[in-house]
Formats: C-alpha cells, sequence, structure tokens
C-alpha cells in the first residue's frame, strides 16, 4: 500500500462556505473509504460535537459516514476501524498534545503508511509533516515533543501569505521562516496558500488548487512553486 495524503491549506477561501472549496480535492480520496473518522482536537474555541457537525455539513455531497473520535471508548481502535482520517484546523499545539495524550501519532502514521487516506486542513496539515515548527499558532499547551506524524518528509506552513499592514512593525511570514531555515537549513519549508492543497500519492507529490506555493529552505527563501508543480523531489532524502 502506499500513502494516499491530503494536506489543505484552509477550510476555507474567501467568503466560500466551510470545505466548499476542497470538495473536488477530497473527492477522489473518498472512491474506497466511506467510513471516516474525524479528529477535533485542534478546535479550542467550541465544542468537538459542534465542529464535527460543521464538517459533516461540510462535506454532506459526498454522503460519508464520519464520526468524530470523541465519541468513541477507545480512540486508538477507532482510528483502526476506520476507512479514512479527517483532523481539522485550529490550535495545532493543542491538536499534537492531544495526538500524544491518546498515543495516536505512531498508530496515524503507521495506518496512513498502509493505505489509509489522510485529509488535513490547517492544523490538520501541520501535523502531517516532520514537526510543527512552523506552525501560525500560539503555544497555548505545550505538547510532549513538536514532531509530528511525518506523512511528507519536511514542513508545512499552511495559510501562507506575506502580506504586512501598513504600519505593522511585526515580522512578515516570510522572515519567520526565514529564522526557522537559519537555526534548521536542511529542512525544507512548503507555504500553501489558501485555496491550495499538496497531495501526496505514494511517491508523487503534486501541488494543487490555482495558487503558487512558496519553498523555503537554506539560502532559498520564498521560492514560487508554480500552479500544478510535481513536488516529488521533496519525497526524496536529501544528499
Amino acid at each position: 500500500m502506499t500513502i494516499n495524503a491530503l494536506l489543505l491549506s484552509s477550510s476555507r477561501v474567501g467568503d466560500t462556505p466551510y470545505l466548499a472549496h476542497a470538495i473536488p480535492f477530497i473527492k477522489p480520496l473518498t472512491t474506497n473509504a466511506q467510513k471516516w473518522i474525524f479528529i477535533p482536537y485542534a478546535g479550542v474555541s467550541m465544542s468537538y460535537d459542534t465542529y464535527l457537525a460543521s464538517v459533516v455539513t461540510g462535506l454532506s455531497e459526498l454522503e460519508l459516514d464520519i464520526s468524530g473520535i470523541h465519541q468513541h471508548p477507545d480512540p486508538q481502535q477507532a482510528i483502526k476501524d476506520a476507512d479514512g482520517i479527517l483532523i481539522g484546523g485550529g490550535n495545532t499545539f493543542h491538536l499534537l498534545h492531544q495526538l500524544y495524550r491518546y498515543d495516536l501519532v505512531t498508530l496515524i502514521g503507521e495506518q496512513v503508511a498502509l493505505g489509509k487516506p489522510y485529509i488535513g486542513w490547517s492544523a490538520g496539515s501541520n501535523v502531517s509533516g516532520l514537526s510543527i515548527r512552523t506552525t501560525n499558532d500560539m503555544p497555548i499547551i505545550e505538547p510532549p515533543s513538536f514532531k509530528a506524524l511525518n506523512l511528507v518528509p519536511f514542513q508545512l506552513n499552511p495559510h501562507y501569505s506575506n502580506y504586512q499592514a501598513p504600519g505593522h512593525n511585526g515580522e512578515t511570514r516570510a522572515q519567520r521562516l526565514l529564522e526557522f531555515t537559519k537555526v534548521d537549513p536542511l529542512t525544507p519549508v512548503v507555504g500553501i496558500v489558501e485555496g491550495s492543497a499538496l497531495w501526496r500519492q505514494g511517491d508523487k507529490l503534486s501541488l494543487l488548487g490555482n495558487q503558487p506555493a512558496y519553498l523555503f529552505c537554506g539560502e532559498q527563501q520564498e521560492i514560487p512553486i508554480p500552479v500544478g508543480s510535481d513536488l516529488s523531489n521533496l519525497l526524496k532524502p536529501s544528499l
């Protein structure tokens, strides 16, 4: 079996309905997967039931059987029994903290490696990389480790934008990612813009959507990745 993982930048684009823009990206992963487990642990400012309901509504046209992992007495068994895994956005630190709390980090990686489809957006994409060191989120809680699911061997930065409001003197996103590459010059970071996604199918990695992505690695800073690019080279070990 091969990895089949969809990593969305966001749940919305502009004023579009929740997950509406992502339906064409998500649908191919559901062909042979009807029963999905949704992990709402990144949702801190809403109840898990409310979060689950929004996902069920947003994906209703796909007619999937979606349950929340919080509804199951054994989270690990729920992962094993599902045909596919959904992880939503919110606070990445809280998400990873809970994944470690229930001992799901290794299990999810193993299940996805065996071919179980994975769909994440925002924080759910952040945790798919090597670590969460390039998240945009406030560290509201301390997970045991920043190491994440390692579904792709690089870092992600969802919601990428280098916009700086006039008169604002804080760091831009590009400046913050530059800081990461100064500390870790060998690990690539891919910034994915809202409306776009990365799709890993085994040894193939594709950029989906109508927005470019941006690469940061060592001396390479904010290098545009054209729409529709094949990024499979990022899956190969660095020499």
